[in-house]
């Protein structure tokens, strides 16, 4: 059987796309990398073409490519954790998603339309992290320590005064923890810079 080029070359930009997303997602420490992005591409690639080509006689090509829709879902689901009352990963989920469609935009010959899908992807997501870094606020999970002598509730009194906005609290052990919200660009050194006011209380735990 003769190679079929135009198969292969559907195929290396389908991976070559997606992985550029997760390129992405790969440099922010996401979830799902630049390998899981290419596969997903690539798979979905090769699922159009070969609804596409593979079968002879009466078939639908759409079937295929409306089942690779439904099932990326569990891969995506697979990238969502929810932890400390924090839901993180859907934006890598979505990417999956794209990706999934990109490769299958490649499968069925249209380079363009993928192509671009790329690029407004990409642009989305970095436009949207440097609009996140200066602008938006992010929740902070710290827990405080005292050296025995300062009362944890005179700890909560004082943050409570402060600009700092307290979403929860709760105390363990002599210890308090806290659940802030605050600027993402400068929300370690505020927080750092009000402990070092305070004496006889610690960082422990940040993150």
């Amino acid at each position: 059987m003769a190679i079929d080029w135009e198969m292969i070359l559907r195929l290396f930009l389908g991976g070559i796309m997606g992985g550029v997303i997760g390129l992405e997602r790969e440099f922010r420490a996401k979830e799902a990398g630049l390998r899981t992005h290419f596969i997903v591409a690539l798979g979905s690639a090769l699922f159009m073409m070969i609804s596409q080509y593979a079968f002879s006689g009466r078939f639908d090509a759409a079937r295929v490519a409306a089942q690779v829709v439904s099932g990326i879902g569990f891969i995506g689901a697979g990238v969502i954790i929810f932890q400390k009352n924090v839901v993180r990963g859907v934006t890598t989920a979505a990417g999956l998603w794209v990706a999934a469609a990109i490769g299958l935009a490649c499968g069925a010959g249209m380079y363009w339309l993928a192509g671009a899908a790329t690029l407004m992807t990409v642009i989305c997501l970095e436009t949207m992290h440097l609009v996140h870094r200066y602008i938006a606020e992010k929740m902070v999970e710290v827990t405080l320590s005292s050296d025995g002598d300062t009362d944890p509730l005179s700890v909560l009194e004082q943050v409570k005064k402060s600009k700092l906005n307290v979403e929860s609290y709760s105390f363990s052990s002599g210890k308090i923890h806290l659940s802030l919200r605050m600027r993402q660009k400068d929300s370690l050194e505020t927080l750092k810079n009000f402990v070092n006011k305070l004496e006889g209380i610690k960082i422990e735990d940040l993150y």
